[in-house]
């Protein structure tokens, strides 16, 4: 996939007033943040930010940002949306070098389940967490990581600590040691439990 490209303005003055008729003038408001620099409020024409959005490569990957002839290495942490039309209408960006490492959260994803004895049997997945937080260059940022589900059992969790993470990557210390997800009997099979020790008793 090429290469995001975000054209942007500066913009003057900050405040909900500012955003406001950045917003109605057709374009999308934002702040570039990081690098030991203070803020600069700025602003990327609203079509070109959607399409870099729905690329689905924006938040949380290397961007380049381009201000006239100045370019700079950028990732994109949080844009926030209208809640009723679901239109951004805030970005932010932090300034970065493409080989430094970055903290950022990644989307966690599961595969093979049908090759979980425990789930086979009618256990849950208990998903703890949806996103791991790590370190990772930022120009090798993994777009999610894979949690392989083979051969987990009931009563079987997986650990932060324990995932397979590319080269250059690893969990930072706020979730090493937490659950991203466990295998646990269902309440149908907790129901059937609960009758066979009755008929039992009985």
């Amino acid at each position: 996939m090429a290469e995001i490209v975000l054209n942007v303005q500066v913009r003057e003055g900050a405040g909900t007033g500012k955003a406001r008729a950045v917003r109605n003038s057709g374009m999308v408001p934002g702040v570039l943040y990081g690098a030991g620099q203070g803020p600069v409020a700025i602003s990327v024409k609203a079509p070109e930010f959607r399409k870099a959005l729905h690329t689905g490569k924006l938040l949380g990957h290397l961007v380049k940002l381009r201000y006239n002839e100045e370019e700079q290495s950028v990732i994109a942490k949080d844009v926030q949306f209208h809640p009723v039309t679901d239109e951004p209408v805030h970005f932010d960006l932090f300034r970065v070098d493409a080989h430094a490492s970055v903290r950022i959260s990644v989307p966690v994803h599961f595969r093979n389940q049908d090759a979980s004895p425990g789930l086979k049997r009618g256990g849950a997945l208990n998903i703890n967490l949806h996103e791991v937080e790590i370190l990772a260059p930022a120009d090798a940022i993994p777009e999610e990581i894979v949690v392989d589900l083979t051969g987990l059992e009931i009563g079987d969790s997986v650990r932060a600590g324990d995932l397979q993470l590319p080269a250059r990557v690893q969990v930072t210390a706020h979730h090493l040691d937490a659950t991203v997800a466990s295998i646990a009997a269902s309440k149908a099979m907790a129901s059937e439990e609960a009758a066979e020790e009755e008929t039992t008793t009985e």
